[in-house]
């Protein structure tokens, strides 16, 4: 495979996403799968005037991990990302693993465990990400593993994800590609932003949450890669009604499928699922957080238009909305704190519509 998607990848990452400075500490973490990866992140960041630090694991590291850790080490906040989420200037995050599923017959008590551990490095990241102080970004390159979980051939998934991505060939300029999609999402964002009521109404969904004074983040390429979502946090007691999630929810490599959740004054009242249940009861559970909404967003990448059975490139599905349990993002205005963050996602893009203030703006998958 040529080097160049991850030459262009490595440039997004750098130059679009997290905008290295000169002086500026980049941690580049993730496996010994992705080598080539880094090493064009590497170049850059030290051409850009930036400090790289790697921090790299083992391919299978978690397994090992929940395998032999009691729970004090389970719980325990690991020092060095919690290093970087408090102090560096810059993280690039990079998903590689060999095995999707490696952590599919942890107990569901453990898992809870290992999430309170991480819940220092997660919040500070989404504090100083609100206020810019940390840049931070997280994103994939293909596997044969993940190619599996999607059905596809690796040669097949890769093209997928380099597509997805915009570092294929069809994308000469992938800095300029993602500046042209937050000019095209800010006049969505704009119609929605300072409104009050939104009402979602389709065969999987009888939902109405309130935004009023909330921002919604137009996401083009900063934190996730690939992109393509608006998102906010809802007024927390403002969720009321049920949905059926389309879509497995997947989160620490559990899988649970048909996911039905029933709102009252922002607070799950009833969550039932057709396999996983006793995980999803476990993690609702973590904290009081954890039954409220932190996240209402709108898939916009229609380059990704099938399931692949992971949330990063999942989410961005053009003609879905996701709503994620748990911690939200202060920079929208959510206040809502938890030890989790879990994204579940509902297909809209059939005899679906969404209203705002009793205006219909989006209807069976698409932007009136």
């Amino acid at each position: 495979m040529s080097d160049l998607p991850y030459k262009k990848l490595a440039q997004i990452l750098v130059d679009h996403s997290t905008r290295v400075q000169p002086g500026d500490r980049v941690a580049i973490e993730t496996t010994t799968n992705a080598e080539s990866m880094v090493r064009e992140i590497y170049e850059l960041v030290l051409q850009r005037g930036g400090f790289p630090h790697i921090l790299l694991n083992l391919p299978e590291q978690d397994k090992l991990l929940f395998k032999y850790a009691n729970d004090d080490q389970l719980s325990f906040t690991p020092t060095f990302q919690k290093m970087v989420t408090d102090q560096f200037e810059v993280s690039i995050r990079i998903r590689a693993e060999i095995d999707p599923r490696a952590l599919s017959g942890i107990s569901p008590e453990k898992q809870s465990l290992r999430q309170k551990g991480m819940a220092a490095v997660r919040n500070s990241m989404l504090q100083r990400g609100a206020t810019n102080s940390l840049r931070w970004v997280l994103t994939q390159i293909p596997t044969e593993g993940y190619a599996q979980e999607a059905g596809m051939s690796l040669a097949e998934y890769t093209d997928f994800v380099f597509s997805a991505c915009h570092v294929d060939d069809k994308t000469p300029d992938p800095v300029a590609h993602w500046e042209n999609i937050r000019l095209q999402q800010s006049g969505i964002v704009d119609s929605i932003e300072g409104q009050d009521k939104v009402k979602l109404q389709g065969p999987n969904v009888d939902l109405s949450l309130s935004i009023k004074g909330r921002k919604f983040n137009n996401s083009h390429g900063r934190h996730n890669m690939p992109d393509g979502e608006i998102y906010t946090g809802p007024v927390e007691d403002s969720v009321n009604g049920w949905v059926k999630f389309t879509y497995p929810a997947i989160y620490q490599g559990q899988v649970v499928e048909g996911v039905e959740l029933i709102f009252e004054n922002g607070r799950v009242i009833d969550a039932k699922a057709a396999v996983g249940e006793a995980f999803l009861h476990t993690m609702i559970d973590s904290d009081a957080g954890a039954r409220f909404l932190g996240e209402f967003a709108i898939g916009t990448n229609y380059e990704i238009n099938r399931f692949t059975r992971n949330i990063l490139f999942d989410e961005k599905l053009g003609g879905t909305i996701h709503l994620a349990l748990g911690a939200g993002y202060p920079e929208t205005g959510s206040i809502n704190n938890s030890s989790i963050h879990w994204d579940m996602i509902c297909d809209m893009r059939k005899d679906s519509e969404m209203r705002v203030d009793g205006v219909v703006i989006y209807h069976d998958g698409k932007f009136i």
